[in-house]
């Protein structure tokens, strides 16, 4: 057994809308309707460019398979950050200045990264890797 690569990260919201609509901008994902019997106004995922489902979002009244307490907006528990290996750094830096969102940057020489660090809506915190 091995693992062949992460799947998904799930994130619970009270705006559904604007989260979905966040990823689209910034990071220029596609928004897809869940597979049923799941409702678009509950479900959401954030596709990439390959057509892999990267980002299911949910809105916090949609039912759960594995239901646990999550209060959207607040610290993310003891999940500290979602990780994202990036392309066009300059692009996204324009977006999130034109959104008017907060980020930082750090360059890691060693490894030849660049990362920009950034909250979405509901206070998750991306890390957005950029190789050279």
């Amino acid at each position: 057994m091995h693992v062949n690569a992460l799947d998904h990260v799930n994130i619970i919201t009270d705006d559904l809308d604007g989260t979905a609509a966040f990823y689209a901008a910034l990071l220029g994902l596609e928004r897809r309707d869940g597979p049923p019997p799941s409702r678009p106004d509950q479900i959401q995922w954030m596709y990439d460019k390959g057509q892999r489902p990267i980002l299911h979002i949910n809105s916090a009244d949609c039912p759960r398979a594995y239901d646990r307490e999550v209060v959207p907006g607040n610290v993310t528990g003891a999940i500290h950050h979602v990780a994202l290996n990036c392309s066009g750094r300059d692009v996204v830096e324009r977006r999130l200045e034109a959104m008017g969102r907060d980020y930082d940057l750090r360059r890691i020489d060693s490894i030849g990264m660049t990362q920009i660090f950034t909250l979405d809506p509901n206070g998750v915190l991306l890390e957005l890797n950029f190789y050279d």
